[in-house]
């Protein structure tokens, strides 16, 4: 049987006026955002937080705070499964890049691709295969090779023309640090990023990531209160400029303090020994309506989704393709 696996891209503005796409996992971060009576002050409140943490960040030559401000684009990620001749398209993954605006030279300016990282199969992993791998046993494990199938698709896509033909540097996925670890300050200090912090273990989500061949560094920015999990390839601190990571911390802290405010938006600052936790009481809630309860639920559906759509009618095809994978 002749088969080919292709990517391509779609490209779609975030901003005050955004509508999720019919393929937008709804329980993606901005995606979220967009919905209800609310969205549109929902979009707009998020917007200016980024942009005040960004020139909050790059003080310098900025004396009134107001000299940049971040665009987002929306990159969306489709895995064309041609059979014969036969098309079908599934959204593997999707992604935020930055583009930095400066006011004053009128130059607008390349951010970083990444930032936020959704995924269908990612939801079928851990709210479906996860699940069910574990229904009954007395001691939590992994399924074999969980996340293998994912973290090809990840790999092949930056190795794919069409990555390389609209993107210049690799992704920066910027997440939430684990509630379940225990995190503790370093001496190390980057005029940036800021503070580095080290973990005890390993996280779910950090060998989740490795499988996309990424690795971990935890960073706590000036004036924020807790460290951010960067996920990358290379390295971090001299493979992009400090406008661009400024793009990621502001882009994905903002979106923390309003899905994450018990550790985001806590009213005091990690401290050297910080174990994260989501049922912290001191903490402040930004002004953006966000239901975190609908998320989960709407996960396991999106997974649900992912198996009967994309899993079961390809699984032969794709473990084949996964297994066939030398990167």
């Amino acid at each position: 049987m002749n088969t080919e696996l292709t990517f391509s891209i779609k490209s779609l503005r975030f901003d005050e006026n955004y509508n999720p796409s019919e393929s937008t996992r709804i329980t993606t971060n901005f995606a979220n955002l967009a919905r209800g009576e609310k969205r549109q002050d929902n979009l707009r409140n998020a917007l200016v937080m980024i942009d005040n943490r960004f020139n909050s960040l790059a003080h310098w030559d900025n004396p009134n705070s107001d000299r940049y401000s971040v665009e987002l684009e929306i990159i969306s990620v489709e895995l064309n499964i041609d059979i014969q001749g036969k098309g079908n398209a599934f959204p593997v993954i999707e992604i935020l890049k930055t583009n930095i605006v400066d006011k004053k030279t009128n130059e607008r300016i390349e951010g970083i691709l990444g930032n936020n990282f959704s995924s269908y199969v990612r939801d079928y992993d851990f709210s479906i295969l996860l699940s069910e791998h574990n229904k009954n046993q007395s001691k939590f494990s992994l399924p074999d090779n969980f996340g293998s199938l994912h973290g090809n698709i990840f790999k092949r896509f930056l190795d794919s023309d069409t990555y390389k033909n609209n993107f210049n540097k690799t992704p920066v996925i910027c997440l939430s640090v684990s509630s379940k670890n225990t995190y503790y300050r370093t001496g190390n200090e980057h005029p940036v990023l800021g503070v580095e912090y080290q973990q005890d273990e390993f996280s779910l989500t950090d060998e989740y990531f490795a499988k996309m061949g990424l690795r971990a560094r935890y960073f706590m920015p000036a004036n924020s209160v807790a460290p951010l999990a960067f996920y990358f390839m290379g390295d971090l601190l001299s493979d992009y400029t400090n406008l661009e990571l400024i793009s990621t911390i502001s882009t994905m802290e903002t979106f923390q303090r309003i899905y994450r405010p018990e550790i985001y938006n806590a009213n005091s600052a990690a401290g050297k020994c910080y174990q994260p936790s989501l049922n912290h009481q001191d903490y402040s809630l930004t002004l953006i309506v966000y239901d975190r309860e609908e998320r989960s639920q709407l996960a396991v559906e999106q997974g649900k989704f992912t198996e009967e759509y994309f899993i079961k009618p390809y699984q032969t095809i794709l473990e084949q393709w996964s297994a066939n994978s030398v990167l």
